[in-house]
């Protein structure tokens, strides 16, 4: 299902503001000025408003108009496409603690529907302005694998870049990834996860799993990714079927 006009314009704006294009007392575009030149209605503009405004992005001011919110105040990140995960280029630093490698690991194997044992496996941090929140375990199927051989991003040990695994794979695939299945519990801080994380050992942490599917319905990605839960949040839209 395509996303709603008020849906695409809040992501817009989003990206803007994680962009700095709206520093502190800049107001953002009027109601007026954002439905002339997006061409929708200004119920649109409201609803997209409301969604960042709910999400902490911008606030109101009776008479003044809207403005993004501090730069310390926009730290959290919501999830709640595949857009969103891309957009983390936008504002956060991919740093490989391990490089990419082929090795056997039975259990994820088996998760991305695989007939031998044997994977691509990476593993990197994601960091905001020096602070990492996020220490993902990545694995592929051997093919998806090699497609990111040429890809020092991932191929370097200590490499640096804003990419992520799924925009370094969007040009690649045959087929591009369109959904993806996550499962949310807690996990405990290993001493290796709290050494990168910098938490203590025992940590509660957020275990966020995901198996991303390419338009064909092949699993192309494994990642499990340990959270700081102060640095996440989490969205979704729920939704009434009519009977």
């Amino acid at each position: 299902m395509a996303d709603s006009a008020y849906v695409r314009l809040a992501r817009e704006l989003r990206d803007a503001i994680l962009r700095h294009e709206f520093p502190d007392g800049v107001r953002l575009p009027t109601e007026a000025e954002l439905a002339d030149s997006h061409r929708v209605s200004r119920q649109t503009v409201r609803r997209a408003f409301q969604d960042l405004v709910a999400e902490g992005m911008v606030y109101r001011v009776p008479g003044r108009g809207t403005f993004a919110a501090p730069t310390e105040e926009q730290y959290l990140r919501q999830f709640g496409s595949i857009e969103d995960l891309m957009g983390l280029s936008i504002d956060t630093e991919m740093r490989v603690v391990a490089p990419l490698r082929r090795q056997i690991e039975v259990d994820a194997a088996g998760r991305l529907r695989l007939h031998s044992d044997r994977v691509g496996r990476l593993e990197f941090l994601r960091v905001h302005e020096e602070i990492p929140f996020c220490l993902t375990t990545m694995f592929l199927p051997p093919a998806v694998a090699k497609l990111l051989e040429s890809a020092p991003e991932v191929t370097e040990p200590g490499a640096r870049s804003r990419a992520t695994i799924i925009g370094l794979l969007e040009g690649r695939l045959p087929d591009p990834i369109t959904e993806a299945e996550q499962s949310v519990t807690v996990g405990l801080a290993t001493p290796e996860i709290a050494e990168q994380l910098g938490c203590e050992v025992g940590r509660p942490l957020l275990r966020i799993d995901r198996l991303y599917l390419s338009s064909s319905g092949q699993p192309v990605e494994l990642a499990i990714s340990h959270f700081l839960p102060e640095h996440y949040s989490y969205r979704v839209r729920l939704r009434r079927h009519p009977s």
